[in-house]
């Protein structure tokens, strides 16, 4: 998904009624401790989309359940209407959560909330997911909620690449390090963007309509433009 550098932000959807179902039950159904163990079943799935560069919102339509679920919270932002259904059944199938759902869900909405959804397997609507801070932003239809998160995307393409992609990578960061630490990352990635050629772009006063460079590869060195393995030699 980072391949193509004219790509400033991601919107990932489904359809009107099913965001994603999730995983395979029959495909479960025979699957052996060793099997899956052995082939780390589940694992290339689930660490695909935490490595994407590029921010990434999830338009949630319909139910996303299980992996679906997952699928949505592995993402940047999330939207939803009103009407979608989210949730982590995993528990009625006699297994748990098995690609960040116990994890992710429990940073988002707290623990005792996560625990009576994981342990009871029920789901919940959209508008409890904004209520609980899981959704930035719940609409009413299906169509808004798509349209509200491309608008958002175009927002983002706007910005400086660079600037935008080290933005997640902080806000990222939060979610594992303490504060002392998070801290100390975010100002030396603050620091950092100094040399970047976009930085002087924005911060010029003289220009009325800032309109950023996103050249992947440039940053300044005393003024003139190196190529980023330029910028890495000391």
């Amino acid at each position: 998904m980072d391949d193509d550098k004219s790509t400033g932000a991601i919107v990932l959807t489904g359809g009107e009624r099913v965001f994603a179902a999730g995983a395979d039950i029959k495909e479960m159904k025979d699957l052996t401790f060793s099997e899956a163990f052995n082939n780390n079943f589940i694992a290339s799935w689930s660490a695909t989309i935490p490595g994407v560069r590029t921010p990434l919102i999830a338009a949630v339509n319909g139910h996303a359940l299980g992996g679906g679920c997952e699928l949505a919270l592995m993402a940047d932002i999330i939207y939803c209407s009103a009407a979608a259904s989210f949730g982590q059944p995993e528990i009625k199938l006699g297994i748990i959560p098995g690609a960040g759902g116990s994890q992710r869900l429990t940073k988002a909405i707290g623990k005792t909330r996560a625990m009576e959804i994981i342990l009871t397997g029920r789901n919940f609507s959209g508008t409890e997911a904004g209520q609980w801070g899981l959704a930035a932003r719940v609409f009413d239809t299906n169509d808004s909620c798509i349209q509200g998160a491309i608008d958002t995307a175009e927002k983002m393409a706007k910005m400086s690449s660079v600037a935008v992609k080290a933005a997640k990578e902080v806000v990222n960061k939060s979610q594992d390090l303490p504060l002392r630490d998070g801290l100390e990352y975010e100002r030396k990635v603050f620091h950092s963007l100094f040399g970047s050629r976009d930085q002087k772009i924005g911060t010029d006063r003289d220009v009325q309509t800032v309109s950023f460079s996103n050249a992947a590869n440039e940053d300044l060195r005393d003024g003139r433009i190196c190529t980023e393995d330029q910028a890495g030699m000391v």
